[in-house]
């Protein structure tokens, strides 16, 4: 592997993340506060626990998710869509660097970067209520996994998108009410019986699950099943990443 090539990538994305700080890190993470705010605090009060634990913690785990799978999308599609707008994606492909120091490059930076506000997040969450992390290696691990599969997904949806409008569609349409409907601010034993089978449907159900379980101990779906969800999830974005280099689909046409 040409690790001179991914550094470089790397390098120019950090540096990009730099420039916008505003955008990219004070924007999720004061937004993120104000749910911590209203929801654990003024909802918090009136819900008393789910599942053994306070609203307001229960709540921490898919908030720092919603944030880490927003904008490790986000930060990857355009870090790859915008060589494509600009035409330098060409200059790109015909340097000697293979489809996989490429990835690592891009994907690299844009898992750094959701990992980067994830971690801020939860700093920011101890300022607003107690939390205990029964499982703090597991955390870091499955944070870490979610951050590189969504930079996976995000990648994916740079290739794909023909505009800018395109490629705030899947976050904003697709990944955010996916989240909502998770089981971010919820228990999914709380639903109907009829709901909770549509919900485990739901893949992000199962990363929202074990994440959880990191921070308490406890899961709507094991922790297994959470850990094989996101494994072939990340197995098919990198089968369909590489499908796209062999054929050139949205690259070279």
């Amino acid at each position: 592997m040409n690790l001179n090539a991914v550094k470089t990538i790397y390098i120019h994305e950090m540096r990009r993340f730099q420039r916008t700080i505003m955008q990219s890190l004070v924007s999720p993470v004061l937004s993120t506060s104000l749910y911590f705010v209203v929801f654990g605090a003024a909802i918090g009060s009136r819900i008393d626990q789910v599942e053994g634990v306070s609203y307001g913690a229960f709540i921490v785990p898919g908030l720092i998710m919603l944030s880490v799978m927003t904008q490790a999308t986000s930060n990857a599609s355009f870090g790859i869509y915008f060589p494509k707008f600009t035409g330098t994606i060409y200059e790109l492909l015909s340097a000697p660097v293979s489809f996989l120091e490429i990835v690592t490059g891009y994907v690299g930076a844009a898992a750094t970067k959701a990992l980067f506000i994830g971690i801020i997040i939860l700093l920011t969450a101890f300022f607003f209520i107690d939390i205990q992390i029964a499982h703090p290696f597991a955390m870091l691990a499955l944070l870490v996994l979610t951050c590189i599969s969504f930079s996976l997904l995000g990648f994916i949806i740079g290739i794909w998108a023909g505009n800018f409008e395109q490629l705030q569609l899947i976050p904003l349409l697709v990944i955010t009410p996916l989240v909502f409907l998770g089981g971010s601010f919820y228990s999914i034993t709380m639903l109907p019986p009829v709901w909770q089978a549509i919900t485990l449907f739901n893949p992000v159900v199962y990363l929202i699950s074990g994440f959880r379980w990191s921070f308490f101990g406890v899961a709507d779906v094991s922790i297994g099943v959470s850990l094989l969800a996101i494994t072939i999830f990340t197995a098919a974005c990198l089968g369909f990443i590489w499908w796209i280099f062999r054929t050139g689909w949205r690259i070279r046409q």
